[in-house]
């Protein structure tokens, strides 16, 4: 019978394997001044609040300018330039700042898998060992209840 393959002791496999690393950290430490701002719309912009704040104040501004004193309405019905204007504004400064946000979510969604990946690979690597330290005494055994049983014929 040939000799098992004597496995790797538990310092062996701390030498070889990196440390793990918090990659959450990592990105945040990574990020620009403007790339956190773009981060911090892209978070706060794709929120029902969000939502429900342009939404009543489309209301109140159509309200206002439909139902006010005619002497009050600054921008009266059906003139709504201004609001299409401001509207269309926010949108295409949205879009840019979103998809940036979105990149760099995405970035740091890569990097957590890519650290997922070592903390994986390393947790395999560590079960393997396992299963050969198990295989080395099981054979032990095997090799101790042999001798036992012919130590007692």
């Amino acid at each position: 019978m040939a000799e098992p393959q004597k496995p790797l002791t538990l310092e062996e496999i701390r030498k070889k394997h990196k440390p793990i690393r918090n990659v959450v950290i990592e990105q945040k430490e990574k990020l620009t001044n403007l790339e956190k701002a773009a981060i911090w719309i892209t978070e706060k912009v794709g929120t029902m609040g969000f939502f429900i704040i342009i939404f009543a104040w489309t209301i109140i501004w159509l309200s206002w300018n439909m139902f006010a004193p005619q002497s009050l309405r600054f921008d009266p019905y059906p003139a709504f330039v201004l609001w299409l204007f401001i509207s269309n504004m926010i949108q295409i400064f949205l879009m840019p700042l979103i998809m940036v946000g979105q990149n760099l979510q995405g970035r740091h969604s890569e990097a957590r898998a890519e650290a997922d990946f070592d903390v994986n690979t390393k947790a395999e690597e560590e079960i393997e060992t396992i299963l050969q330290h198990l295989e080395i005494q099981n054979d032990l055994i095997l090799k101790i209840m042999s001798q036992l049983k012919s130590s007692e014929k």
